[in-house]
């Protein structure tokens, strides 16, 4: 059993990702567009071209970490090296150009800048990912560790949302010179000395126990060969992306959502910190994390397939039931947010409990373990899942008629309730469809344990 102390170690990592991961979501557009000063149909561009070669590059870094011999063993030395290059280019990508700057030198420079923090957030969060696999091989184990890693994931999504909107507005003001280009720079820089402070602390946290059985370090085509014929891998893979555009068409609805069909996004709340919108979008953080927490007693009751299964059918019902609220029904609104948060807060962490599984199920098969390249994927379907929500959710405004900044016709306003509501419940379904042909069940998984431990102890 592990302790409490390693298990919050390693949420750090998490919490730290999901800080920079949650800016990049919510803000990246609005800053290219509205501070750096790019067209959208360049930053658009920009996005797709460099999220496709993110996602390719996930599985390049998983080999390579599943290769690294250090003293400090396979993933832990990429978290330690990673967690200062981490954020300064962080701060390097909020960074404006200065106004003598071509448009095309200062499109060059996002493009760099952008490219480059996306390869070493892979390079961090790649073999991060990886450690659920080699930290233990109980079951047990890893479901509190998934559990407390999606936990921390969500604070540090909330703390980023909280943060960032007020340290944006105070450092703009400083000196009484107002410069938002400064405000984001200063803003992601001290987030940025924070991400560095967490991924430290889960480098020196955690520990790696799970040593391959074989001694030789397999091909990489006998790797890669290993994963396409894993079929519960597969399986994980489409839950993951169904999942993935569930929640991106939602949060990307968002403050449409609120502008204009609710028509109070811009009542300030709280002090006069946050909107409407911000409000939500904090609400479903919160209740994400009730969910990650619920997610590892369930599981170790019930199984990891059927409170995934559960979790989906649930949400799926009440997103249908979402498209009924009129703008007025504040109330049941954060009430469904609050309920469908928790239902997608739960199901995070059983499918990196399942990655870690499937690494397990993929050695007692084959004899070769190649854990770095099994996260790495489940990272690209992650990517993958986002980028194509992220593209779902401008197509769809264009099908509605969607018309920036202006009143909306009836059949734009029905889209977007429907972005929130019927449109992500087919993500759920599918991820419903996929889970159901998953085959590897606690009883399966405690035979496998049990046989490559054996294996273990011959070898010594």
């Amino acid at each position: 059993m592990l302790g409490i102390k390693e298990k919050i170690s390693y949420g750090f990592g998490d919490m730290a990702s999901s800080m920079f991961w949650k800016i990049f979501g919510m803000y990246m557009l609005y800053f290219y567009t509205d501070v750096f000063g790019l067209a959208p149909a360049a930053v658009g561009t920009m996005f797709l071209v460099t999220r496709i070669w993110d996602s390719i590059n996930d599985p390049i870094f998983g080999v390579i970490a599943d290769r690294t011999r250090s003293r400090w063993g396979k993933f832990r030395p990429w978290i330690l090296f990673g967690a200062v290059p981490f954020s300064v280019l962080g701060v390097l990508t909020f960074l404006v150009p200065p106004i003598s700057w071509t448009p095309a030198m200062r499109l060059l420079y996002a493009y760099v800048t952008y490219t480059s923090m996306m390869m070493v957030y892979s390079a961090v969060n790649v073999p991060y990912a990886s450690l659920l696999g080699v930290i233990s091989p109980n079951g047990h184990d890893r479901n509190a560790l998934s559990s407390y890693r999606m936990f921390f994931a969500y604070a540090g999504s909330f703390i980023a949302l909280a943060l960032v909107e007020p340290l944006v507005r105070n450092f703009s003001n400083l000196g009484g010179i107002h410069s938002e280009a400064r405000g984001w720079a200063m803003t992601v820089g001290c987030i940025g000395i924070l991400c560095t402070i967490l991924l430290l602390l889960c480098f020196r946290g955690v520990r790696e126990r799970v040593q391959p059985v074989a001694e030789k370090q397999s091909s990489v085509h006998n790797d890669l060969k290993d994963l396409l014929r894993n079929r519960p891998w597969w399986i994980l893979l489409g839950a993951g992306i169904a999942a993935l555009i569930f929640n991106s068409i939602r949060d990307g609805a968002t403050i449409y959502y609120f502008k204009y069909y609710v028509q109070q996004d811009q009542a300030a709340v709280i002090g006069g910190f946050f909107t409407l919108s911000a409000l939500y979008l904090m609400v479903g953080q919160v209740s994400n994390m009730v969910g990650v927490a619920l997610a590892a007693p369930l599981a170790d009751r019930f199984g990891k397939k059927r409170i995934y299964l559960g979790a989906m059918l649930t949400a799926t019902v009440l997103s249908v039931v979402f498209y009924s609220l009129r703008p007025d029904q504040l109330v049941p609104i954060f009430l469904l947010q609050t309920l469908i948060s928790i239902c997608a807060g739960s199901i995070f962490p059983l499918l990196w409990s399942m990655y870690a599984d499937i690494a397990d199920y993929s050695e007692w098969r084959t004899g070769r373990r190649a854990t770095g390249l099994i996260f790495s994927s489940s990272s690209m379907s992650q990517k993958f899942g986002w980028t194509l929500g992220g593209a779902l959710t401008g197509w769809l405004l264009a099908r509605y008629g969607f018309q920036a900044n202006e009143v909306q016709s009836a059949e734009a306003i029905h889209g977007i309730r429907m972005m929130l509501s019927w449109l992500p419940a087919v993500g759920t379904v599918l991820s419903i469809i996929f889970i159901w042909f998953y085959p590897l069940d606690e009883k399966t998984m405690k035979t496998v344990s049990g046989e490559l431990e054996a294996r273990r102890k011959a070898k010594n």
